[in-house]
């Protein structure tokens, strides 16, 4: 059985459906029971689960043979870091407890950085949590995902202004999460039978320049970038529901990533690419 935590989001949710669609068996942890009538109508298992519920998560996850899981982001956290080592607890428990044999997580490009990095910082913590484990443990390091600017979508359909954290000609790895989704159940398809970990990214590096004239193209229309300055970060999280240590986290890996340091590791193999374009994802949505 293949455990998939996290089975609601972009990524999960995907991963799921490429293994029902290879017919392979699929059991989704989720939290929120509401969910729970469109996996199973998918096909696929449901167990129901707060993953800082130590009992819950390992009766979930106890009959699977492989999981699926990740460190979400948590913009209404008091103490981001600190509740990423208390749910890494519990899955370390609930796993050690069960019979898995193979893990794969979902990290990301820069985790070799052990601080320094804000939210990146619990993909480090995520990679390093399981190796006392006797279990196959793979961590993909996906780039900076695409979807991350449909959020200004709608901003950018009516004013024609495409707003960045990041210098607008600061070029960096990006990618589909929906080709990461595609590569996580290729991988799980395939079978694991080795630690290590894999960096994706997409088929070339954009800037929000580059982002803005696909913008432009798709949509018909001038789109023109605006890098928020430095002095308002803070305030534009904190407006929009994070707390103070979640925007501290947020605007130290914003500073890593303009800072340029935010690239594969290449430490043993070089990244993989992916095929799909920003425009071809865009496409899906407009």
């Amino acid at each position: 059985m293949n455990i998939i935590l996290g089975a609601t989001g972009q990524v999960g949710s995907a991963v799921v459906d490429n293994l029902i669609e290879k017919g392979l068996p699929v059991k989704a942890v989720i939290r929120n029971e509401e969910k729970a009538h469109e996996l199973k109508s998918k096909g696929a298992e449901v167990a129901i689960a707060d993953y800082f519920d130590l009992d819950a998560l390992k009766e979930a996850v106890k009959d699977g043979d492989l999981i699926f899981l990740l460190t979400p982001e948590n913009g209404t956290s008091d103490d981001v870091l600190g509740d990423t080592e208390k749910l890494l607890d519990n899955y370390h428990k609930a796993i050690g407890q069960s019979n898995i044999k193979s893990l794969i997580g979902l990290s990301s490009i820069g985790a070799q950085h052990a601080k320094g990095t804000g939210n990146l910082v619990m993909s480090n913590m995520l990679e390093n949590k399981f190796s006392d484990l006797n279990i196959n443990n793979v961590f993909i390091r996906p780039a900076y995902y695409y979807s991350n600017w449909l959020m200004s979508l709608d901003m950018v359909e009516e004013s024609g202004i495409l707003p960045s954290f990041y210098p607008t000609d600061l070029e960096f790895n990006m990618i589909s999460p929906n080709d990461v989704a595609k590569f996580v159940a290729d991988k799980i398809e395939n079978g694991i039978d080795q630690s290590e970990v894999i960096e994706i990214v997409g088929p070339t590096k954009y800037s929000t320049n580059d982002i803005a004239k696909v913008m432009s193209k798709t949509l018909d229309k001038e789109v023109n970038t605006h890098e928020i300055p430095r002095t308002e970060w803070s305030e534009i999280m904190k407006s929009i529901g994070f707390t103070d240590d979640a925007t501290k986290n947020f605007v130290e890996m914003t500073e890593f990533v303009v800072s340029g340091k935010a690239e594969p590791e290449g430490k043993k193999q070089s990244p993989i690419s992916t095929n799909t374009t920003f425009e071809e994802y865009l496409n899906q949505f407009v």
